[in-house]
């Protein structure tokens, strides 16, 4: 928008309670248009969570009552863009918002007012929601500027992440989109394909980042890092080349993640963290999901990243239709068994526009969003209660902390020289981690049981 001549002010919604909080902005800024722009890179934005969506209808309205053109690009819209419309969004970018957006607000601005040669694009004509043609995604990435960092306000960033983990860091993405099918993934926004930055684009924006920020970390925060064949490799020599320091952590695959050189290029460049959709130690529900790996490969690239210095972080998804009580069971021995550095565990959220979605969309009824991203509440019919599995979601938590624990105290009687604070924390609490796990296991018991009787 800068570079074709048009001034652009941020609105940062991460530090703010309530929606009403741009009001004072809109006031003092008066703009033509107002852009509600959503995070694409994030999985919450996709699961269209309810506080999400209403923020966005109440941002909506405040904008109009100013007089202001709306213009909402999300996930949440590009699935509903009825909804925004009919809540008072002017327009709807559907798909990639950078190209769409700036020819919408060239034609606004030149007078015109008949759309339908923008691609990608929702509005009212004569009160009826109309949509323009899909518009095809980006392939060269290189061609957009790099993002206007210096309108975020990175102090505020920088002084919440020093306060809570003691060192800043940043994201970056490098792709868009992702080629795989697993069945209980949506993509409204980038479709099945996959394309890259140059690793020379992304060292430019590292260094650029350095240079003004001095950040400690990144989070990659791409669906899949460098899946392109010598990608990683490329950006390890270009890394070294330049002789930048970070630490980076990211998203990818089990079967990616058996590529020795892929793991070995990626230790190279400062990776510390790998997350991987594990999703569950059960091959029978991983081919349910159409996950496309092996639970020999979840196992195999755990061992990889850890042998290069990686760790190996997991998703895990509970509650998928047909899991058993066995299939858990598999997963929580998995867990035990390779003990990954970190877990994240949800339970299984039909969004729209995947097949998964198509097969349980009868029994949603009235709910078919979370309020919020804790509410974990499993919204069709499955071989336990919706209880059970938020149940579970604590008491796995729990029991692997016990384990972590466990690890440490381990390692305090055998290499005590190498017990980091965090160790001797977990070690001190592990009375109470052991309590806690054998109370939450108890509970969920209670709950099987419930379902027996």
């Amino acid at each position: 928008m800068r570079e074709h001549g048009f001034g652009v002010s941020l609105f940062d919604t991460m530090f703010v309670e309530r929606p009403e909080e741009v009001a004072p902005r809109l006031d003092s800024e008066r703009p033509d248009f107002f852009v509600v722009y959503d995070d694409g890179f994030n999985y919450l934005t996709k699961m269209c969570l309810t506080n999400m969506r209403e923020a966005a209808f109440r941002m909506i309205q405040l904008a109009r009552q100013r007089g202001s053109v709306v213009i909402v690009s999300s996930s949440d819209s590009t699935d509903h863009y009825q909804q925004y419309l009919e809540k008072g969004a002017d327009f709807v970018l559907l798909g990639e918002g950078e190209q769409t957006l700036l020819e919408l607000v060239t034609a606004i601005r030149d007078g015109q007012e008949e759309f339908e040669a923008i691609a990608g694009l929702a509005w009212r004509k004569k009160g009826v929601p109309v949509r323009s043609f899909a518009r095809k995604v980006m392939k060269d990435l290189d061609q957009l500027p790099l993002p206007a960092w210096d309108l975020v306000d990175m102090e505020s960033y920088r002084k919440i992440w020093m306060r809570h983990h003691g060192y800043f860091s940043l994201n970056i993405s490098t792709t868009r989109g992702c080629p795989y099918k697993c069945n209980w993934c949506a993509k409204p926004i980038y479709g099945n394909r996959y394309n890259a930055r140059s690793p020379r684009h992304v060292v430019e924006e590292i260094k650029l980042l350095k240079e003004r920020y001095g950040f400690d970390h990144i989070w990659m925060c791409d669906d899949i890092f460098g899946l392109k064949p010598g990608w990683v490799e490329e950006f390890a020599a270009l890394v070294e080349q330049e002789k930048l320091s970070f630490r980076f952590k990211i998203q990818s695959r089990a079967d990616l993640l058996m590529q020795a050189n892929y793991v070995e290029a990626l230790a190279r460049a400062g990776c510390e963290n790998s997350w991987m959709g594990a999703e569950s130690g059960s091959q029978k529900i991983l081919d349910a999901m159409d996950k496309g790996v092996t639970v020999e490969q979840i196992a195999g690239a755990t061992r990889l990243l850890q042998q290069h210095g990686v760790c190996a972080s997991f998703f895990i998804q509970f509650g998928y239709p047909g899991e058993t009580r066995e299939d858990i069971e598999l997963t929580i021995r998995m867990i035990k068994t390779l003990m990954p550095d970190n877990i994240g565990i949800s339970v299984s959220y039909p969004l729209p526009g995947t097949v998964f979605y198509e097969r349980v969309k009868s029994e949603l009824n009235e709910k078919t969003n979370w309020t919020d991203s804790d509410e974990l509440k499993l919204m069709f019919r499955n071989t336990y209660s919706p209880e059970f599995y938020k149940q579970l979601h604590r008491y796995v938590h729990k029991t692997y902390r016990r384990q972590l624990a466990l690890r440490e105290m381990r390692r305090l009687f055998s290499r005590p020289g190498q017990l980091t604070k965090k160790g001797l924390r977990m070690v001190a609490s592990l009375g109470w981690y052991l309590t806690d796990a054998a109370i939450a296991g108890w509970r969920l018991r209670q709950l099987e049981r419930l379902r027996l009787a």
